[in-house]
């Protein structure tokens, strides 16, 4: 199975679990996350939903393009955006504290991840970058929209348009990322979250929704929808294909 979900404490951990493909994200990934949210969402015990990768090599290292790549046309490619779009909004929405424990390489869909949620802790050297430009579409999860919610907007159309790989100092300085730890296990990480979980759920919840009125105010939905749709258009056309295919190539 390409994912693993695990309860630790009040921490519901859901695992991207395809190290040999650098924890890329394949639809089986897609209808794992959704799960964890759902499991999150319904357990009043948890406070906490953190995604990580499998080992220490990559976080994730997008939407899997082997995969991914068969879809051809902009209305293949939508039904695949929209869905994990969905997801992600679902994500940044949920009712509890999320986490990106990011150990290893992120890059793509796997920072579109990491914007969705509330903390980014990473380790040490990792790096990360919003690199969908190299391949001639914008960020199709909805991530760049969320990315305009953490940062300044002059910081996130640098990161989007200049689509670099950065080190998590640099992410770190710019307020990306929100704290480096060198941790052996996602059960350290856990503990640095305990006054966290010595909160009231319905507290936490209370604040998140805060948050979430804030974003429904501004349309987040309808801004991610849009982003989404945007790069559907874009998937199709053969720039994009063509850049794929020199990637594999490489």
């Amino acid at each position: 199975m390409g994912y693993t979900i695990q309860q630790n404490n009040h921490a519901l951990i859901f695992t991207i679990s395809r190290p040999e493909r650098r924890n890329a994200v394949n639809y089986e990934v897609m209808d794992g996350l959704q799960i964890a949210i759902n499991q999150a969402q319904k357990n009043d015990y948890v406070k906490a939903l953190i995604v990580t990768g499998e080992g220490n090599e990559a976080f994730c290292a997008g939407g899997d393009l082997q995969e991914f790549h068969r879809l051809k046309t902009q209305k293949e490619a939508y039904g695949m955006l929209s869905n994990m779009g969905s997801i992600l909004y679902q994500l940044a929405t949920l009712n509890k504290v999320t986490v990106a424990y990011i150990n290893g390489a992120a890059v793509g869909g796997g920072c579109e991840i990491a914007a969705a949620c509330d903390y980014r802790i990473a380790r040490p050297g990792i790096k990360m970058g919003f690199v969908q430009a190299n391949l001639a579409i914008t960020t199709g999860w909805g991530g760049g929209t969320l990315l305009y919610e953490r940062l300044p907007a002059n910081q996130v159309f640098r990161l989007l348009s200049e689509a670099k790989v950065h080190h998590e100092s640099t992410l770190y300085e710019l307020g990306f990322i929100d704290q480096t730890v060198q941790v052996e296990s996602v059960d350290e990480l856990i503990d640095m979250f305990k006054p966290v979980f010595e909160k009231s759920g319905a507290v936490l919840g209370a604040y998140k929704k805060m948050l979430t009125q804030k974003w429904t105010a501004g349309d987040l939905k309808a801004r991610m929808e849009s982003e989404i749709y945007e790069c559907s258009v874009l998937w199709e056309k053969e720039e994009h294909h063509q850049a794929v295919e020199k990637f594999f190539e490489k």
